[in-house]
């Protein structure tokens, strides 16, 4: 019985999650053709929540710095890196911005030029920030390496202070129309992001149910063989009395 009723749980919890799921592929499709909006300011760097924020198409302007931070990246032009540069705001805050994604034959600044010079307006997708490291492998800031984009990790090692919470996917803009060939016309390439979502939770909420059916009708099985057995028994001590 707690088997059933573990699996009549599991099931019905994936059917909360999909309802979850589909109002955020809803939510993030919205944002993704909606106009842009101003980036959040300093005082709503604190309010920033994955499910409801995270997507948006945000515009900002500042002074990119002349520094960087190559993070391992798989695109649809291979492996290679984002290129992570800071964006020094008026506030005097800074915001991360991912220019793009270069090989590894221009991972070296010197081999594609470095930050546009003077005041830049960015526009791209708004992403939070990436802790920790990757799948098995954690940043390691002394030596450069990095697997995440983990904000708070890039401005310590970059001596920055202070950062958003967030980071922002810079858009292609039309110098980089034809960027995402196999022969870009300039690196870094934007406009690389993928907004995908797994949505498999029917799947899983039907298999769980599956099992709590099975688990039912072999109960209901048991239940039955059970009685059938002790009626047996019943009847045979009954002929018994009788003689």
């Amino acid at each position: 019985m707690a088997a059933l009723c573990g699996f009549v749980a599991l099931g019905t919890w994936q059917i909360h999650r999909m309802h979850w799921k589909h109002d955020l592929i809803a939510r993030v499709d919205g944002f993704l053709h909606a106009p842009p909006v101003p980036a959040p300011g300093r005082n709503a760097w604190t309010g920033q929540q994955s499910g409801l924020d995270e997507y948006r198409r945000v515009t900002l302007q500042g002074i990119l710095l002349d520094r960087e931070i190559p993070v391992q990246a798989n695109t649809r032009l291979g492996a290679g890196f984002w290129i992570m540069a800071p964006l020094r705001l008026d506030d005097g805050g800074y915001v991360f911005i991912n220019r793009g994604f270069v090989d590894a034959a221009h991972r070296d600044p010197a081999s594609r030029g470095g930050a546009p010079a003077g005041r830049v307006r960015v526009e791209g997708l708004l992403r939070l920030s990436q802790p920790g490291g990757g799948f098995l492998r954690s940043n390691v800031p002394a030596e450069n390496r990095w697997y995440s984009r983990d904000v708070a990790a890039m401005a310590r090692f970059l001596g920055l202070s202070p950062v958003a919470p967030y980071f922002v996917d810079q858009s292609a803009d039309g110098a980089a129309a034809d960027s995402v060939t196999e022969n870009p016309l300039r690196w870094p390439v934007p406009g690389l992001t993928v907004v995908h979502f797994r949505d498999e939770h029917l799947a899983y909420a039907l298999t769980w149910y599956a099992l709590a059916a099975m688990t039912a009708a072999a109960l209901a099985y048991g239940t039955r063989q059970e009685w059938r057995r002790r009626r047996g028994a019943g009847n045979t001590g009954d002929r018994e009395d009788a003689r």
